[in-house]
């Protein structure tokens, strides 16, 4: 005779196959956030000779833990490389806090990461704007993109490493 106890113990255990098997069973994907995140935002898409674009960086500390290093890289897409004709650069920058704005203490591809105003506590934000000048004389019908590699550190004495993460890209219109 089988006991009542190995019944129940196989009914479970053949419903608890048919929940993984169908996708029903709680993930462990979903527990928790990625512990920083980097999301790029233009204010415009597509903008024309002699316009700028503003191009914001937020970096959230989803830890517990403050972020107390930033390292941030920011290059042209390979796409954007390939066409000489487009002329831009990198002419302002500011610093968004909880606190107000403050410029940075430097504009173009090199380390962003000074720039984010470390430490970061948990749960907040930071975001830098770069204004993007796309010059008089540069090309049209071409796309202006970038990318970046990030790199943080917490004070629980753990990192993040991440990228690469793409920006929207700025299509450069003649009128």
């Amino acid at each position: 005779m089988r006991s009542p106890l190995s019944r129940r113990l196989g009914l479970t255990a053949v419903l608890a196959l048919l929940l993984a098997v169908f996708g029903l069973a709680p993930s462990a994907s979903a527990a928790d956030p990625a512990p920083a995140e980097l999301k790029f935002t233009t204010d415009a898409a597509t903008t024309t000779p002699g316009g700028t674009v503003n191009l914001t960086m937020t970096l959230t500390n989803n830890k517990t833990y403050d972020i107390w290093f930033v390292y941030q890289t920011i290059d042209p897409t390979w796409l954007t490389t390939q066409r000489p004709d487009l002329k831009y650069a990198f002419t302002g920058c500011t610093l968004a806090t909880a606190g107000g704005s403050t410029a940075c203490s430097g504009t173009g591809p090199a380390n962003l990461g000074g720039n984010y105003g470390a430490p970061i506590p948990p749960g907040q934000t930071r975001t830098v704007t770069l204004t993007l000048q796309i010059a008089p004389d540069s090309g049209c019908n071409g796309n202006i993109g970038f990318y970046s590699y990030f790199y943080a550190e917490f004070s629980d004495s753990t990192n993040v490493s991440g990228g690469p993460v793409y920006t929207p890209e700025t299509r450069v219109l003649c009128s």
